[in-house]
């Protein structure tokens, strides 16, 4: 059993303020940046940031999908962790302005694995499939900053 790590990043076309923002609406622009993967989404308690408890059914696979709960805490102006309170995943958002109003978002999650075969294949796949979900996810996000 060991730990599996996937990472994404993406420079989006926004200052860094508008996507702290963005990141943190979970009623609003993250909702709207949620791929296909993602559904049954609801917030629970809070919506902006810190404090907020959002539900959703994440299907990595057909077959490997997971009911999460997850609480969001903000240690930083730059950061948003979002703990899934069902497993030991744990996804971690960085914004970092760059220059003439880009910012660079960070995105990486990570979890106790499997032990065994079945830990090698999900230490070999599965954080190249959830980098596309993150992917994905951070385009849809500059796409929504883009427009408006």
């Amino acid at each position: 059993m060991g730990q599996v790590v996937a990472t994404a990043e993406l420079l989006v076309r926004a200052p860094a303020d508008r996507v702290r923002s963005a990141l943190a609406d979970y009623t609003g622009a993250r909702r709207r940046a949620l791929p296909e993967q993602f559904s049954d989404y609801r917030v629970e308690a809070g919506g902006q940031g810190a404090g907020t408890r959002v539900a959703w059914r994440f299907a990595a696979t057909s077959r490997r999908v997971r009911d999460q709960l997850v609480e969001v805490t903000q240690p930083d102006a730059d950061t948003l962790v979002e703990t899934d309170t069902r497993s030991s995943m744990v996804t971690t958002w960085t914004v970092r302005p760059t220059d003439a109003g880009l910012t660079t978002v960070r995105v990486r999650t990570t979890w106790n694995g499997a032990g065994g075969v079945g830990g090698f294949f999900e230490r070999t796949f599965a954080p190249r499939g959830l980098r596309r979900v993150h992917q994905d996810l951070l385009a849809r996000l500059d796409q929504d900053l883009a427009a408006g």
